[in-house]
């Protein structure tokens, strides 16, 4: 540490830490990336179909995320190249000038056999590429968005749940968080939030309040003057597709009365507000669900419906009998051969 010898200690630690977390983040950075390769078979370079090369470039499809390195390993005994765009394909290039298109997004130029090229995909899409020596060689990669495996918000900072925010007055704490923790189009995600008094720390049990659902800003839900459920409450959504959300609450304010006690939030509640973000990926093992939404509402009416059920039914079933005993009355003892019957 000869550079650091005329710096104070602290300053030096500093220093030290400050590389060391530098070091550390980047680790982790590249971590995630992962990195695959594609082979050039011997053969490849003859376009008749009795070529030993079953495919130009093996594998000819290949599915990677964002931030992950394809390496290509020219195993034929010629030159080649892996050059983005549209090939001429295996007939076309025949007796014609479509020798292929470049679109100017990757170029290996030509690399010879043993020799290798690598390029690293920094954006999602599909990315068709061909040898422009060759031209009936094609292949194409298929670039996924990178999916982190922890909850974060819009911004792609890690987030912890619950999720603890206060609102702008000072009287009321927000605890959120959502399942499952990767939200993905097409798969069911619940919102799930409670109210505590930010001063006592003690669960508010009854608040009526404005909350919405927002994504890549068009608003996809609002339920107006909803109240909280024994504290806590929750909203179901299913996502059609990928990008920011973001879910509002606004106009926190006191409902009634829980245990005989009032709920006192006092003054204006323009200010008591919240707002929280996440991100909605791609689903690739999904297109569509069958998975319904059932709100609290919806869940307090079913509930109520399997009540009176339970209250009704054997209610009614109890007067038909009662109607049936009295309509049918007392026996009349039968008389056999005009003799009084009595009793042994």
């Amino acid at each position: 540490m000869i550079i650091l010898e005329n710096v104070p200690r602290i300053y030096s630690r500093i220093i030290i830490i400050g590389i060391f977390a530098l070091v550390v983040l980047f680790n982790i950075d590249q971590s995630y990336a992962e990195e695959y390769t594609i082979s050039i078979p011997y053969g490849a370079f003859n376009p008749e179909l009795n070529t030993p090369a079953e495919v130009w470039y093996d594998p000819p499809e290949l599915i990677v995320q964002v931030g992950d390195t394809v390496t290509w390993t020219n195993d034929d005994r010629e030159g080649h190249t892996v050059t983005s765009g549209d090939g001429a394909g295996r007939f076309d290039w025949m007796g014609s000038k479509n020798l292929g298109e470049s679109d100017g997004i990757f170029d290996s130029k030509r690399f010879m056999p043993e020799e290798s090229w690598s390029y690293t995909f920094e954006e999602a899409g599909s990315f068709n590429y061909f040898c422009v020596i060759h031209p009936w060689m094609e292949g194409i990669v298929f670039v996924e968005p990178s999916i982190p495996d922890y909850p974060h918000d819009a911004t792609g900072k890690p987030v912890e749940f619950p999720i603890l925010l206060i609102t702008p007055d000072n009287s009321v704490e927000i605890n959120f968080s959502w399942e499952p923790k990767i939200i993905k189009t097409h798969e069911k995600v619940n919102f799930i939030y409670r109210f505590y008094d930010a001063t006592t720390d003690q669960p508010l049990r009854k608040l009526q309040y404005d909350i919405a659902i927002i994504q890549n800003g068009i608003e996809l839900y609002r339920d107006k003057n909803a109240v909280s459920q024994a504290g806590g409450d929750y909203r179901q959504w299913i996502f059609e597709e990928p990008g920011s959300v973001l879910i509002k609450f606004r106009d926190i304010r006191s409902f009634g009365k829980v245990a005989e006690t009032n709920i006192d939030l006092s003054g204006s509640s323009v200010a008591r507000l919240g707002d929280f973000s996440a991100v909605v990926y791609e689903n690739t093992e999904k297109i569509k669900t069958v998975d319904e939404i059932v709100q609290p509402r919806q869940t307090v009416q079913f509930y109520y419906e399997i009540a009176v059920a339970i209250i009704v039914v054997p209610a009614i079933m109890l007067l038909i009998v009662v109607i049936f005993m009295k309509n049918k009355g007392p026996q009349t003892p039968i008389n056999q051969g005009g003799r009084k019957s009595s009793p042994i």
